[in-house]
């Protein structure tokens, strides 16, 4: 061996390794040229979005994986356990420092929250993706992926649970929330303010997550093979008392209301709401609203209809994690638990 080959191996073995598993979404997307609005998610594969950041290879070791390629409006429970199994193989591994994965915008909220919630380790699992495509002029995603890079090779990432980066910023997956359907700036984390920011490449971090996550929590896939349905109902105005019923006699194991207000919804509703939580589904009050809390024995009477709030969680990280609650064998009394917790 060369000394120059000598040198190379001792910068590799000082370096972190970092496994992008990407999944398509906006990214990924393709469109017919560089100033159209319309293009078709998850066409551009790893290597070419590796392509473009050449200069990613200076953060890290970098293993690319073709994970999926689909539109994040078509993630699956089946895919979010593929994925859990998928980044536990990769964390069995000793040399990989962190993991990054490529995701559409719609729904990478909930893929990191679930995360969050079930990934048994410590080290970062990091999310990015992009409000333009890749053939758009001015793309996002090449800049996102490398700050996204950055953090999952930082080892002061570590024990922080999935980080979404984007935009050189840094949310919780539990408090982020997409804010807007086109702007650059799409994402913001109402109440609790942002985890930190990443500007090429330099990582800065502001707080820590103050909830239960990845190894601080006891929700656990073992034995999980599928994730039970849960619906999300939306309230409105002469909200349609139905639903529940329906939700339940369509397979339902739990529902969410994204109520108005504190979490509110009609009077007929919460009748045939409380009717079905007294056979045993549970039944989740959330808020439509962008941020606060829903409180437990407001003007709803919790006690008395059998129901669980949601605390800060808005109704689509609701679902998730009273998802996992059931799969995990839990009652509703647990489930109010893991509410406060989580």
């Amino acid at each position: 061996m060369t000394q120059h080959q000598i040198q190379a191996s001792l910068e590799r073995a000082g370096r972190a390794r970092v496994c992008i598993l990407a999944t398509g979404g906006t990214i990924a997307g393709q469109a017919a040229s560089d100033v159209d609005a319309a293009y078709r998610s998850g066409e551009v594969g790893i290597e070419t979005l590796l392509q473009a950041v050449p200069s990613i290879q200076t953060l890290a070791e970098i293993e690319g994986e073709q994970f999926a390629q689909v539109g994040s409006q078509d993630v699956t429970d089946a895919l979010w356990l593929r994925l859990a199994a998928r980044i536990h193989s990769l964390f069995d591994r000793d040399d990989v420092d962190g993991v990054v994965i490529t995701h559409g915008t719609d729904t990478a909220e909930e893929t990191g929250f679930f995360l969050h919630l079930v990934i048994k380790s410590a080290r970062p699992v990091v999310l990015t993706g992009a409000m333009r495509p890749a053939s758009s002029l001015s793309a996002d995603g090449p800049l996102n992926l490398y700050n996204a890079v950055s953090v999952a090779a930082d080892p002061a990432a570590r024990g922080r649970g999935a980080i979404l980066v984007i935009n050189d910023d840094l949310h919780c997956v539990r408090d982020v929330t997409k804010a807007s359907t086109t702007d650059l700036h799409a994402f913001v984390s109402p109440g609790p303010g942002l985890l930190g920011t990443a500007s090429f490449g330099r990582v800065r971090y502001f707080r820590q997550p103050t909830r239960r996550h990845t190894i601080f929590t006891e929700l656990s896939l073992t034995g999980v093979d599928y994730l039970p349905r849960v619906d999300v109902l939306y309230a409105h105005a002469n909200m349609s008392a139905d639903l529940a019923r329906a939700s339940v006699a369509l397979g339902a194991k739990g529902i969410v209301v994204a109520g108005v207000g504190n979490g509110n919804f009609p009077s007929a509703a919460a009748h045939a709401l409380a009717e079905v939580a007294s056979e045993g589904i549970v039944v989740v009050r959330s808020t439509r609203a962008l941020s606060g809390e829903v409180f437990r024995n407001g003007e709803v009477d919790d006690d008395a209809l059998g129901l669980v709030v949601s605390d800060q969680l808005n109704p689509q990280k609701s679902r998730v994690l009273l998802q996992l609650c059931l799969a995990n064998g839990m009652g509703r009394e647990a489930v109010q638990d893991a509410f406060y917790l989580h």
